[in-house]
């Protein structure tokens, strides 16, 4: 055998078990991660995205490009499910608050998802306190099993996984992601950072302080929410981006140190390889309401024609049609 040929044949098997090992430890590390994460609810257990496929992998490899791409007919198969993201500010001496409460709606069959926040302030019944407050005391008076049975009396609507981020970790992760950007509607500032209108690149410190300011903007908790809505989606597709993975190994770990979630690691790996890329399209609604005080203090009132309406546009979106391979 030629010489050329022999470091030909050598170079291409070191790249084979250099790749292979490198796919082994970013599946360690991720698998790692993921069960530090894991923290399973007291009360009740959602049911398995990933056990709802059948068949093979899910995935068809286009023949006129050779790249792979997601099946529609094998995602179809996947149920709709639903999430609570909880964003926490934990303070001394204080359980801490879910200051930042998003439901996300997922439909792999039709690759959308729907998102809104439930603003923090809002006035409803603390399921397990007996009593009316606001929804964000939730957490402070029952962690997070009271904050989801509280939600899902809220929207009449079960919800089948949880996400707690603590707020202060969040800035790392869009470090670790490489900055977002975000459209910012109106010029502000706020905690030592000017933001003007327009397009933004946001660091983690920054995004923190976006993601926070509230009493400066019009719309107050409302407008808040929609940045925070705006940061999500990008954290997301940072994320799962070819600039994400490249940063895999400090995304996991900071991960791990920051979320708390009860979705296991297979369904964590069906959602990321699987749903994700199938998702094209992300709607949001508002939660309309106004503003009250009571007994001197302050609660943003939902009415039940507008929670019926929520519940009903979550319903929809939660409807499974088939998708035509």
């Amino acid at each position: 055998m030629k010489r050329w040929l022999k470091m030909t044949l050598g170079a291409a098997a070191l790249l084979v078990v250099g790749a292979t090992a490198y796919t082994a430890y970013v599946y360690h590390s991720f698998k790692t991660a993921a069960n530090a994460m894991y923290h399973p609810r007291s009360i009740v257990q959602p049911g398995s995205v990933s056990t709802l496929a059948t068949g093979g992998a899910g995935r068809s490899v286009d023949t006129d490009s050779g790249s792979s791409t997601p099946n529609p007919a094998a995602i179809s198969q996947f149920k709709p499910f639903t999430v609570l993201v909880l964003g926490v500010d934990r303070r001394p001496h204080d359980p801490g608050r879910s200051d930042t409460m998003i439901v996300l709606s997922v439909n792999p069959a039709e690759g959308s998802m729907l998102m809104f926040n439930i603003p923090r302030d809002t006035r409803t019944e603390l399921i397990g306190r007996g009593r009316e407050d606001k929804i964000n005391h939730a957490f402070a008076f029952g962690g997070v099993d009271m904050s989801i049975r509280t939600v899902e009396h809220f929207l009449n609507h079960p919800i089948d996984y949880y996400v707690q981020m603590n707020m202060e970790g969040f800035a790392k992760m869009v470090d670790l992601v490489g900055g977002v950007e975000v459209h910012n509607p109106l010029d502000f500032q706020y905690e030592g950072h000017h933001f003007a209108q327009g397009n933004l690149n946001l660091n983690g410190a920054e995004a923190l302080a976006y993601a926070r300011m509230r009493f400066d903007d019009p719309r107050g908790d409302l407008g808040r929410n929609a940045r925070q809505r705006e940061l999500l989606k990008q954290i997301l597709a940072q994320s799962i981006s070819k600039e994400g993975l490249l940063r895999v190994k400090p995304i996991l770990e900071a991960a791990g140190e920051q979320i708390r979630t009860d979705i296991t690691f297979d369904d964590m790996t069906t959602f990321l390889t699987r749903i994700g890329p199938s998702l094209k399209q992300t709607d949001t609604v508002e939660l309309k309401g106004h503003g009250r005080k009571i007994n001197g203090v302050y609660y943003y009132i939902v009415d039940e024609q507008e929670r019926q309406r929520i519940h009903g546009v979550l319903e929809k979106h939660m409807l499974t049609e088939a998708i035509s391979p």
